[in-house]
């Protein structure tokens, strides 16, 4: 807990910040279960130091919350997590909120963020270590244009971009066609002009520094449309809000240029998918709780982290990947990390130790997540697991220094290797059977758990699996 005489520290210094750049309005957001960003404006003249205290809102209106005769909520502000709005015609701060339940007087238990901050307690709490620095790295799909329809007798959608090669025929503006584009799976670090990105990328990179975000790689990815813009590390819950600025930002961006940015795992069939790979390090008084003399320089804590994480993997995919669109890039010939091991430099692996000669640097890369999660309760997922692998001296088994990619379903199976789960209803279902680890120290509980079960179900599961899909029709149309 924030002491009284620092948290008024904290909110003088946001009024200063406020006055010293002439903001107009406060926008107060939060995120729901799905990772949905929301937001409340007040006029700057209408905030005051008892707003910090909490705002009322009607949580009834936010899916999966609460039921309208207990719809009362409050949101209250983080008074250090804030930054200016780059979009909005009057200057705008926005500011991080969590959710307070009136009801039980305490933080909301399906408050994404109030988990993450109680994961970081309890790393506190257990003398672990003090603090997890996350580095999430989050591929997203650029289009120049998306159509969908979801009707009684048309299930549909269509992408477009002008670099997809689809569009070797067609003709542009004045009859031109580029002709320079990469291809299924070619489009890895081309150069312009098969780079068609690199100009949007840029003004993305500029904006992102602008709210305070470090950038560093910046780059195509493999897929047509593909990119990714990779940002400096943080605490869990630094990592957590910056993912949400990230994905306003880019998405923003490319809307003021008319495209739209998605971070959908899987946009397009048979080509590769976007991930949401998760760098993770525990450390302790200043010290890399991962550094040691184990394998590729690791300490025991890391591999009984890395033991723990592949322990329950199949359960923390029901919140790292948590569409059902996730199981779509979650398969063999595209790159996904889909098999349940770990390696040094080996991107085939679903967890891989990266090569780094410092102490400082030492830490694992999960490749398996996506960045259609919420990132709270993903990052608190994969550290609880890992937390759990700490506890119970789990043994990660021996690292594979193979290309995973070209083993047979076969020879997985008989090697004893585990796999994700196949699809989201498989991940859930595992969750509800491997549930005691999240629920260590009050992060997660059994109300949020089931919650989140029901809501998945309603939203995303049974709507999925009613639907007759285009394939369908071509596979068994004229049976």
């Amino acid at each position: 807990m924030v002491e009284a005489s620092t948290k008024q520290a904290q909110i003088k210094e946001f009024f200063e910040f406020c006055n010293a750049n002439e903001v107009e309005f406060v926008d107060f957001r939060f995120t729901d279960i799905k990772g949905t960003w929301h937001h409340i404006g007040f006029s700057m003249v209408a905030v005051d130091e008892s707003s910090f205290d909490g705002i009322p809102f009607d949580g009834s209106s936010i899916e999966a919350w609460q039921s309208v005769n207990k719809s009362d909520m409050i949101l209250i502000p983080d008074p250090i997590r804030y930054f200016i709005d780059p979009f909005t015609a009057d200057t705008t701060v926005v500011v991080f909120c969590d959710v307070w339940d009136i009801y039980k007087n305490q933080p909301y238990e399906k408050c994404p963020r109030s988990i993450v901050k109680r994961a970081m307690q309890y790393l506190i709490d257990t003398g672990i270590g003090d603090i997890v620095y996350y580095g999430p790295e989050n591929e997203f799909f650029i289009f120049d244009s998306i159509k969908m329809q979801d009707s009684i007798n048309c299930q549909y959608y269509e992408v477009d971009t002008e670099e997809g090669e689809w569009n070797r025929n067609k003709n542009f503006e004045a009859g031109s066609n580029i002709g320079h584009r990469p291809g299924t799976k070619g489009g890895y670090f081309p150069v312009a002009p098969v780079d068609s990105l690199v100009d949007i990328r840029a003004e993305m990179v500029k904006v992102l520094n602008q709210v305070g975000l470090e950038t560093f790689v910046v780059h195509h990815e493999v897929a047509q449309g593909q990119c990714e813009i990779g940002v400096r590390f943080g605490n869990m819950i630094e990592a957590a809000d910056n993912v949400q600025k990230l994905k306003y930002v880019i998405k923003m961006v490319a809307h003021l240029n008319g495209k739209t940015a998605t971070f959908m795992p899987k946009p397009l069939y048979g080509d590769n998918g976007s991930g949401m790979h998760v760098h993770i390090s525990i450390w302790k008084k200043g010290k890399n709780c991962f550094a040691g003399d184990s394998y590729q320089g690791l300490s025991d804590t890391a591999l009984h982290f890395l033991g723990g994480v592949l322990k329950h993997a199949r359960s923390v995919a029901a919140f790292t990947n948590s569409s059902t669109n996730s199981y779509k890039r979650l398969i063999p010939g595209f790159e996904a990390p889909s098999i349940l091991t770990y390696s040094a430099q080996n991107r085939s692996a679903s967890v891989r130790i990266p090569y780094n000669q410092g102490e400082k640097a030492k830490r694992m890369e999960f490749r398996f997540p996506d960045s259609s999660s919420n990132p709270y309760l993903a990052f608190a997922s994969l550290f609880m697991a890992g937390l759990d692998g700490i506890h119970n001296k789990i043994d990660p088994g021996k690292p594979m220094d193979i290309n995973l990619f070209e083993l047979s379903l076969d020879e997985i199976r008989a090697k004893g290797i585990k796999q994700l789960p196949h699809t989201l209803r498989s991940a859930i279902e595992e969750m509800l059977v491997d549930k005691d680890y999240l629920k260590q120290g009050g992060v997660f509980t059994e109300e949020f758990l089931q919650v989140y079960k029901a809501y998945k179900f309603e939203t995303e599961i049974w709507p999925w699996e009613a639907r007759p899909h285009p394939f369908e029709f071509i596979s068994t149309y004229s049976c």
